[in-house]
């Protein structure tokens, strides 16, 4: 996939909110990764802030509803990990400032 496909990707799932915290998934780091196979198929594979959230279907959703924007991607999969798991420390400079947690 060439740059300018990952970077559309990426900015579609900047749309996706999480709906707690008010930042989108991907300043938060809660995206690891986007592919997109030879079919159109889109996988993102990406964590949560916490095991057991009870938003992590409509967040799910979010990011096939936002996928589906992008020509290229004629369908979504979303691959929820743990590992690595998530801290504070994966959030972007942004995000930090908007949540009042010191860099």
């Amino acid at each position: 996939m060439d740059e300018a496909l990952q970077e559309n990707l990426m900015g579609a799932l900047e749309n996706v909110i999480d709906p707690e915290l008010g930042i989108d998934i991907v300043n938060l780091g809660l995206v690891y990764g986007v592919d997109l196979d030879e079919e159109g198929i889109a996988t993102v594979t990406m964590t949560l802030t916490a095991m057991g959230c009870p938003l992590a279907g409509h967040i799910e959703q979010d990011v096939k509803f936002v996928m589906s924007d992008i020509p290229e991607v004629k369908e979504t999969k979303v691959n929820i990990v743990w590992n690595p798991p998530w801290s504070k420390d994966r959030m972007s400079r942004y995000a930090k400032i908007a949540l009042g947690i010191p860099d």
